[in-house]
């Protein structure tokens, strides 16, 4: 029942976002959109509350309301973040506003950018573990928990893993290669002498 309610709510939630664009875009209808894009977060509350009735109706917890915990918090983190970047690319393509800039890709600037996603991924672990704990706490001694506690390492391990992938950026930025091309130095043709261009020859000949 749960895996099942997870996947409504990602089919909703790119439905939602889908008609919340397509309305702002193509119908010029920008309260509706606001009022599609803003049933967003409803689908989190149902899913944490049909988590909740689920643990409360004496199912035991298993890896499906592990699995509950990291949608959500992966959700509270990347959501806006996500609805914000495919805004930017729709006003571009569907209402002829400037194409929305990438990432930096190179130095400073990109190890920055991916400092930032890490903090998301960071938020989205410790919602996770917090809503993993509060069920833990729910549940208490009368059930089995393991999975619950396996999924906040899995949580945790996941924002680790992504805090040294973030780490060598900055430790080894990627250098851009048309700035690296342009620091170097001009290369001048070597001056050849007069008489090595001729040849011997001619050389003799200009003698006599």
């Amino acid at each position: 029942m749960i895996v099942a309610l997870i996947i409504v709510c990602e089919v909703g939630f790119w439905v939602l976002l889908a008609l919340g664009l397509a309305v702002r875009y193509l119908l010029k209808w920008r309260r509706t959109s606001v009022a599609l894009l803003l049933c967003e977060p409803l689908l989190e509350v149902v899913l944490f509350v049909a988590t909740a009735i689920d643990l409360r109706n004496g199912a035991e917890p298993s890896w499906e309301h592990g699995l509950a915990a990291l949608y959500i918090g992966f959700t509270v983190a990347y959501g806006h973040y996500t609805i914000r970047w495919l805004d930017g690319h729709a006003a571009h393509r569907l209402a002829g506003a400037p194409k929305p800039t990438g990432p930096p890709r190179y130095g400073l600037p990109r190890a920055a950018h991916e400092g930032r996603l890490w903090l998301r991924t960071v938020l989205a672990a410790a919602v996770a573990c917090a809503l993993l704990q509060g069920a833990v706490w729910y549940v208490g001694d009368s059930g089995d928990v393991s999975s619950l506690r396996s999924f906040q390492w899995v949580a945790l391990r996941a924002a680790g893993i992504h805090g040294v992938i973030a780490l060598t950026y900055l430790l080894w930025p990627k250098k851009d290669p048309g700035k690296a091309a342009s620091a170097l130095p001009a290369r001048h043709p070597q001056h050849v002498p007069d008489a090595e261009v001729r040849g011997p020859r001619e050389n003799e000949q200009q003698v006599r």
